[in-house]
């Protein structure tokens, strides 16, 4: 048996999937960092452009600072940043320079981990990613294998890319990246061994990184620890489970019950777990909970906040019976468009397509397929986020390109460098504040320079007693509010003026 790391997505991917990325604030963050950077772990899944996106746009927040603060509180934690490589926050594409000054930036600020994810499996495209995120002065870089069931994506497809990794000086490690949960432990036995081997002689290890969409991923983590793989990925508390990745705390017990050894704090993991089920409970978020199987998604392989984001747009659209028309349709599409991994950003453009053809087949005089083509399909088709994986079907091609869009879109001028930057947002503003301005629209910028510093310190129990406070100008009539938590009960008499 053998001794397992453990990698914590709560910060990143669980607040992802399970808070649509919004769920976590400064305050939050704050005040766990310490426990979470002494539990043991051996990083931390901690940000991405998008959720940088968020802080500002949605909490008013510098994300810059908030890393700043992270490694402050955790000196001697990996943090982790997860991209592309060809964008920053907005779906543009960046000039090179710019991304190559997003991780300058980035480790500047203190981050140190950055995972390499071509969602194309485009191998030119990740060596030159990495090779930014050395030049930038990263201590990882790891290169994802990022799964999906198709006809092309064999194991021998994956040992090809783990292959291309194995022989990039600037790549250091490799994880199987399962977002929509559907790798089985059947799989995992034929899939690990052939990566393995791929990888063998390089000194390169293997991470899985499988969420729990499908209630699949638990058992799959204790065949890949039986297989070898030294590091698992996991959440904790509310931000385990459910759409996020395997439960941090069952995952210890059930590897330790097999025989393994995880050296974790178990007090320091508790008390992670609880602070962030009392988070949940406070703010009103919904804790990830153990999923049962549904086959339905091995086929269209969406996400869960995909799939709740696709049912509220058909209800918009008064098409909330069309759902099971649009998951065949999702399938007809994917495999039409050369079988793209489900994974942003190509889960919205699959469903935008699908969802464009089913709305030209219900229109009056019943339109075709293809009638209407999103931009960013006219986009994918003329490889502007890589090689597809497998050739786009031919009448496929033919109906995106042979449109006027396609020739406007494949004349679309080269993006912006850093100098050109420069001169439209101002010479002497931060790299930092530049970045920003580049992927969002000034004024979201603007709002988040005028809220000022975040606030740095989050005690949940506090929550109820502060929506009362909020409550109590807006009654009618005085009257008597109480709060009651276990060890204290708190009053409150107000009137309205």
């Amino acid at each position: 048996m053998a001794e397992i790391g453990l990698v914590d997505v709560s910060l990143r991917d669980g607040n992802q999937s399970l808070w649509g990325a919004t769920g976590l604030r400064t305050a939050h963050i704050a005040t766990i960092a310490p426990a979470l950077g002494r539990a043991g772990f051996r990083a931390l899944d901690y940000s991405s452009s998008t959720a940088m996106g968020v802080s500002v746009r949605t909490h008013r927040e510098d994300p810059w600072a908030l890393l700043r603060l992270t490694r402050a509180a955790m000196p001697d934690t990996l943090l982790q940043f997860i991209g592309t490589g060809f964008r920053f926050i907005s779906w543009e594409r960046a000039h090179p320079e710019v991304i190559q000054l997003v991780y300058t930036a980035l480790v500047r600020n203190g981050m140190d981990r950055f995972v390499v994810l071509d969602p194309t499996h485009d191998m030119d495209a990740a060596r030159a990613t990495a090779a930014i995120a050395k030049k930038a002065g990263a201590r990882e870089v790891i290169g994802a294998l990022t799964y999906t069931i198709s006809a092309v994506h064999d194991d021998a497809f994956y040992a090809r890319i783990a292959t291309a990794y194995a022989d990039c000086p600037d790549i250091d490690r490799a994880y199987i990246k399962d977002p929509a949960g559907i790798l089985t432990p059947d799989r995992a036995r034929t899939l690990i061994p052939a990566v393995q081997a791929a990888l063998q002689g390089s000194g390169k290890q293997l991470e899985l990184h499988s969420h729990a969409s499908l209630g699949l991923s638990p058992l799959t983590c204790l065949v890949a620890a039986e297989l070898g793989v030294p590091v698992l990925q996991v959440g904790c508390g509310a931000l385990g489970n459910g759409t996020s990745l395997p439960d941090a705390e069952d995952l210890v017990a059930n590897l330790r019950a097999s025989g393994h050894t995880v050296d974790i704090d178990d007090r320091l993991l508790a008390a992670v777990a609880r602070y962030f089920d009392r988070l949940a409970g406070a703010e009103g978020l919904p804790p990830g909970e153990h999923r049962g199987f549904d086959a339905a998604f091995m086929e269209h392989q969406l996400a869960g906040g995909v799939m709740s984001t696709t049912r509220r747009q058909l209800a918009e659209l008064g098409m909330a019976d069309r759902f099971g028309a649009l998951m065949a349709e999702i399938g007809q599409v994917r495999a039409e468009l050369g079988y793209p991994i489900m994974v942003t950003p190509f889960p919205q453009m699959v469903i935008g397509q699908a969802l464009a053809n089913l709305v030209s087949a219900a229109a009056s005089g019943g339109g075709a397929r293809y009638d209407n083509v999103p931009d960013q399909v006219i986009r994918y088709v003329l490889g502007t986020f890589g090689k597809p994986t497998a050739p786009v079907d031919p009448w496929v091609l033919g109906r995106v390109l042979d449109r006027p869009r396609a020739a406007e879109l494949a004349a679309e001028p080269e993006p912006l460098d850093v100098a050109a930057l420069r001169r439209r947002f101002g010479e002497r503003i931060s790299d930092e504040e530049l970045l920003l301005r580049f992927g969002m629209p000034g004024a979201e910028v603007d709002a988040m320079i005028a809220a000022g510093p975040a606030v740095t310190h989050y005690n949940p129990d506090l929550v109820p007693v502060l929506k009362l406070l909020r409550g109590l100008g807006s009654r009618p009539a005085a009257r008597e509010l109480t709060v009651e938590k276990p060890g204290f009960r708190l009053s409150l008499r107000g009137r309205a003026p």
